[in-house]
């Protein structure tokens, strides 16, 4: 939930017993709304796994937004 709030992302939901968050980006530029979903469960072994997508509403291509956001996101929650 930091990083969702150090990213500026939008909290939509946040649910601590399913592991689930979801929030929305808003593009600098054009003002589009993209979805971020994150999954955080553990495996078998007890070890926390981590799933996001990023999804964007409207256009055919993102030009790339969508996985720089995750790349960012990633990046932030390893330092």
């Amino acid at each position: 939930l930091d990083a969702v709030d150090t990213m500026g992302w939008e909290l939509v939901e946040a649910d601590p017993q399913s592991g689930r968050i979801e929030a929305t980006d808003t593009t600098f530029w054009f003002r589009f709304k993209d979805d971020v979903v994150i999954q955080v469960t553990a495996n078998d072994s007890g070890q926390t796994v981590l799933q996001a997508r990023s999804l964007s509403r409207v256009g055919r291509s993102d030009v790339g937004k969508n996985a720089a956001r995750l790349r960012e996101f990633f990046s932030l929650l390893q330092s």
